[in-house]
């Protein structure tokens, strides 16, 4: 049973993973067009206890993209310079597209692993049973 149990708490932790770099995924594409805007990504550290890996994952710090932030000409806005230029914001939509996919994939490999186990664990049930 305690295979089972590991098998969930690895799942279920991948799957929180995966939606917390899912909302800064959105977070990201929602501030695309915002001046000044970096974008944010997450890393995920594996879980260790008592010196050895439990299988398991959390998300690290929240990382900011420091690559340069583009300049756009338009001087009727209000945060442009002397010159009319802003800082634009350093997120690719199709990067942050192509992110969300990976992460909903890998979500759904979890979500599938977490109900193998459950329907395993069910099972086994069911023959100890008889």
């Amino acid at each position: 049973m305690n295979s089972f149990r590991a098998s969930i708490a690895a799942a279920a932790s991948g799957m929180q993973s995966q939606a917390a770099r899912l909302r800064h995924v959105s977070e990201n594409i929602a501030n695309a067009d915002t001046p000044g805007y970096r974008r944010k990504s997450v890393a995920f550290q594996e879980i260790m206890q008592g010196g050895h890996a439990t299988g398991q994952v959390k998300t690290g710090p929240v990382t900011l993209d420091q690559s340069a932030l583009p300049s756009v000409f338009d001087p009727a806005h209000p945060m442009s310079n002397e010159l009319g230029y802003y800082d634009g914001s350093n997120v690719d939509l199709i990067v942050e597209i192509a992110d969300a996919r990976e992460a909903q994939r890998s979500y759904e490999a979890n979500l599938k692993l977490f109900d193998q186990t459950r329907q395993m664990s069910r099972s086994l049930l069911e023959l100890l049973r008889r």
